[in-house]
Formats: C-alpha cells, sequence, structure tokens
C-alpha cells in the first residue's frame, strides 16, 4: 500500500527525527558502558547465552525509578543507531543535491566543510575546557599528540579514528564520515551508469565479502563486541564493512525524489518488513557467521521501525517543528556526548547508582546545551581561522594584488551566491592588513552565511 503523500518538510521532520533519537540513544548507550563497565555486549555464543548474560547484566543494574531501568534495556544494543545514521547519511546527501546534477568540487567542499567545522568548534573549544578540570580536579589529560591528532584532523588520519578515540571513544565515527563523503560522488556517479539496483547488489555483495574475509581471515569482530580476537575490532572501522549499508541509504534517497520506494511504504507494511529483518539482524549479532550479516540487517529493520514512528510523531505540527529545530544540532550533539557523559560519570556519578539515575537526563541537557553553544560558535571560529589564513597570505605575498572583478560590496547589495539567485547582502566586513578583501554576510532569506567576495556575483547590477 503507498502511504500518501505528505509535504516535503513534514518529511524532512521525520529524518530530524531519527537523527534526534539516535544521537540520544549513543549516548545513553555510551553512558551506560561507562558506569556498569561494559557489563555486556554481545557475544559470538549464541542467542540462549547471550540472554542469559544480559538477563543477569540486568539484575545487577541498579533498579533506581522505573525510567531509568526501562532504558536500560533498549541502550545496551544503542550501538546499532551507528548504522543507522551511515544509512540516513546516504539518503541526506542525495537530499543535499536538490535534485541538480552533481558538481564535484562544490559537493566536496560544502561537505567536508560540514563534516571538519563543527568538529574543529568541538576539539578547539574542548581542549582548553578539558585542560582546567584536569588541573582543577587533578584528572587525566589527552596525550599532546592526541591533542594534536584532534585539532590537525584529517591532518593527522588513522582509518579508524584510534588516536581521535584518546580524547572521546565516540569520535572514532568522524574518520568513517570523512570517507563516505569523499566516496560519495564516485558512488553517485556509478548509479548513473549501473543503475540503483545494480549499484546497491555490488556493494551489498562486497561489503559482506569483506566482512566474511575481516571475521575468518583477517581474525576481526565488530567494533560494539569485546571478544578475543587477532585483529579486535580494527578491520570493521574501515568503510568497506558499512559500504553497503550507505549505498542503500543513497538508493532510497535517489527513490525518494521519484516519489517511489521504502519512504512511501505505509507504516504496517514498512513495520512489518522492518521487525522481521530487525529480528534477523538481531540473532545474527550472537553468532560469528551472523557477524557477516548483521549490521546490515539491523540498520535496515531499524530504519524502518524509525521512520515509522517518527513519521507518526512528525504529524502533529508541534512535534515537527522542534524535530526540524533540534535536528540541525545532532551531528555536534554526537560530537559533544563522549565528552560530557566522561566527565559527568568521572566528576560526579563515581559508580553510585542514584546520582547515576538522576544525571541522565541531566547529561542529555548538558550535551544539547554545550551542542547549541558550538554551532553558534563555529561560523565565528571560522571567520577567525580563514582572517588569519587570509592575513598570512597578505602580508608574504610578493606578487601584485590583483584587481578585483567588482567594486566594494554594500549592505543591501542583491547578488548570486554560487550561481543561486537571491541572495542579499546582509553585512561587509574588511579584514585585518588586506584593504581589498572582503568577507560578507549574505542571506536567501531562510539562512545567513559568511562568505569570501569572491564567490559572489552582481544580480542585475554591479556592486555600488
Amino acid at each position: 500500500m503507498i502511504n500518501q503523500r505528505v509535504g516535503r518538510s513534514q518529511r524532512l521532520a521525520w529524518l530530524e527525527g531519527i537523527r534526534i533519537l539516535a544521537v540520544v540513544m549513543l549516548l545513553l548507550y555510551y553512558a551506560q558502558m561507562g558506569f556498569t563497565g561494559s557489563a555486556y555486549t554481545p557475544q559470538p555464543t549464541g542467542l540462549d547465552s547471550n540472554m542469559r548474560h544480559l538477563a543477569t547484566a540486568m539484575s545487577t543494574f541498579p533498579k533506581q525509578g522505573a525510567l531509568p531501568y526501562f532504558l536500560s534495556l533498549p541502550s545496551w544494543f544503542g550501538f546499532q543507531f551507528v548504522d543507522v545514521f551511515v544509512l540516513i547519511s546516504g539518503f541526506s546527501l542525495v537530499l543535499s543535491l536538490k535534485e541538480k546534477p552533481l558538481n564535484v568540487g562544490i559537493f566536496l567542499k560544502r561537505r567536508l566543510a560540514q563534516v571538519l567545522f563543527p568538529f574543529w568548534a568541538v576539539a578547539w573549544l574542548s581542549f582548553p575546557l578539558l585542560w582546567a578540570i584536569a588541573m582543577a580536579f587533578k584528572t587525566a589529560f589527552p596525550n599532546p599528540w592526541y591533542v594534536f591528532a584532534g585539532i590537525s584532523f584529517p591532518l593527522v588520519y588513522d582509518y579508524n579514528g584510534k588516536m581521535l578515540m584518546a580524547t572521546s571513544g565516540s569520535w572514532w565515527f568522524v574518520s568513517l564520515i570523512f570517507s563516505f563523503a569523499i566516496l560519495f560522488p564516485f558512488l553517485w556517479q556509478l548509479l548513473q551508469r549501473w543503475g540503483a539496483a545494480n549499484l546497491v547488489i555490488v556493494c551489498v555483495l562486497l561489503t559482506l565479502g569483506y566482512r566474511a574475509i575481516a571475521v575468518y581471515i583477517l581474525g576481526g569482530h565488530p567494533s560494539y563486541v569485546i571478544w578475543d580476537t587477532p585483529a579486535g575490532w580494527q578491520p570493521f572501522a574501515l568503510f568497506l564493512s558499512k559500504l553497503g549499508t550507505f549505498v542503500i541509504g543513497i538508493s532510497v534517497g535517489n527513490s525518494y525524489l521519484k516519489d517511489e520506494g521504502p519512504v512511501y511504504w505505509g507504516s504496517p507494511h514498512a513495520l512489518t518488513i522492518g521487525a522481521v529483518v530487525y529480528i534477523a539482524g538481531f540473532i545474527c549479532q550472537f553468532y560469528t557467521w551472523g557477524w557477516i550479516f548483521a549490521d546490515l540487517l539491523l540498520s535496515i529493520g531499524l530504519s524502518l521501525g524509525c521512520m515509522v514512528m517518527c513519521r507518526i510523531l512528525a504529524g502533529q505540527r508541534q512535534i515537527a517543528s522542534f524535530f526540524i529545530a533540534m535536528g540541525g544540532y545532532s551531528y555536534t550533539f554526537f560530537l559533544m556526548h563522549g565528552l560530557v557523559v566522561d566527565r559527568i560519570l568521572q566528576l560526579v556519578v563515581q559508580g553510585d547508582a542514584t546520582r547515576y539515575a538522576v544525571m541522565l537526563p541531566i547529561m542529555i541537557g548538558s550535551t544539547l546545551i554545550l551542542a547549541v553553544l558550538t554551532v553558534y560558535t563555529s561560523p565565528l571560529i571560522q571567520r577567525i581561522a580563514l582572517g588569519l589564513l587570509r592575513d598570512v597570505d597578505y602580508v608574504l605575498t610578493t606578487s601584485p594584488s590583483l584587481q578585483r572583478r567588482f567594486k566594494e560590496p554594500q549592505v543591501g547589495d542583491e547578488v548570486c551566491y554560487r550561481s543561486e539567485a537571491g541572495w542579499i547582502v546582509l553585512k561587509v566586513e574588511k579584514l585585518l592588513d588586506e584593504q581589498e578583501f572582503f568577507l560578507c554576510q549574505v542571506s536567501d532569506g531562510r539562512r545567513s552565511l559568511w562568505v569570501n567576495e569572491d564567490d559572489l556575483k552582481p544580480a542585475r547590477k554591479h556592486f555600488r
């Protein structure tokens, strides 16, 4: 049954709802693993053994109120939302093209900026705070080499994010996001040449084949498993282990633009298929052979279930507005949550069950507040960094200054930004030491950006 067509804004609302749910569940998982010392993780010992192990972990988990105890059960499996992130990332990148031809240079510049600038903002702002906390409370501070790896990423790059994990355990995912951002243009070109079905088949088979090699030849195990294997979780940190999931997201996004595919399934149909696929993936977690298929199945099943739930919730205007408003902070929330949880567990909770139950909502709220502050601070950091680089370039350059294409931009000028009309100059700033270069704040009525004057062209008439 085809679902009734709904407005594009509502569809985006439920997508943002999935992002919000994913980052909150990852925070709860991270907190629970930290508080309990990883009392339970899936083991390749079979379903029955794992259920007994889980029951033991649940029985020893402090019963400090109904809500914390209820949340503790799904939180043991919160790691599954990493794969949901991978799938909806592929979906979202297709939407970001706005049904226009892909310009690889512009796409990579925009996408890498979306990945790196928030990360740099979090890293550059957090390290001074971490140092101050370490000095005040006599706690450990990351090794300077790992600090340098964080503030200079991806200059110091390792595919598994191990150096970033020394600061925050969740930062390993940034390397994976970075890899898929670079891969997307190539995959999109293949989709146009091969078709979505062929691309999905090839990439899923490639992923399953690689995961089989990772398990049986390389001696690895999934990142969420604590198990003694020769290579540990390293083989599963490579993008190949999740390539199929990412490409499925791209394919679903491509179908969505054509008003077809799983997004338009009716709720009963999507929920039924999602439940069956999820159960299969859930069982696969507990067997060595199942590690080959588990992440792919879990991402599909869980994404369908979350889509149904968030689509229903987004039918309420207030909730839809909340999803859209908060969804923009989900990536920064993800980057912040490990830093916040680690410090609260170490400095406040200190192994006390009552304090842990009380601090769970505070962890979520504190992370959100810091994420919002970081999002609003990030453009300032970006402007300062770019300004310093251009000032240095201006001081050191020995060649004559190039003649600017237009006269000095003025507030109120109508301009085209990257060949897109409808932008108006809101503010103009002249950089220090550089008399012939301007940064302009422009707006299209929905958002405002600080941009290089060279990225602007006059609309209808030249700058005054």
